[in-house]
């Protein structure tokens, strides 16, 4: 039975990086399917690098697991953190146009109750005809 990439790089407890290094270097000779994958023969990967003990593999799994959590954390916090703040921003955009409305209103009203309210005399027949 042969390792992936991945499978070796769990077995001796190295990055998938350092076995595929130790490849192309030509420490450790392995078979490359047709699929790219590579075949690696057990007993070729642990002449260069030892066994991990399945306990010590698992830790360290759990280890990683834990460090995945927390820089999801981070990177969650950090993405909440940027919509609360876009959302102010288009919060304090909304009021101003809220307020820019408010005044436009306001105008509009003061002019048309300043035209009803104009109780000049209408003098357009006495114009017209000059009486």
């Amino acid at each position: 039975m042969s390792y992936t990439l991945n499978e070796a790089a769990k077995a001796t407890g190295k990055s998938k990086t350092t076995i595929h290094r130790a490849l192309k270097s030509g420490k450790i000779s392995a078979v490359k399917r047709d699929n790219g994958a590579y075949s690696i023969e057990p007993a070729e990967l642990h002449r260069v690098f030892p066994a991990v003990p399945a306990e010590r593999n698992e830790e360290r799994s759990n280890h990683n697991d834990v460090e995945h959590l927390r820089n999801d954390q981070g990177t969650l916090r950090i993405q909440l953190e940027t919509i609360e703040k876009e959302r102010e921003r288009e919060r304090q955009q909304l009021q101003e146009t809220i307020t820019d409305l408010r005044e436009d209103r306001d105008r509009w009203r003061q002019q048309a109750t300043a035209l009803l309210e104009d109780k000049r005399p209408r003098r357009f027949w006495k114009n017209l005809f000059g009486n």
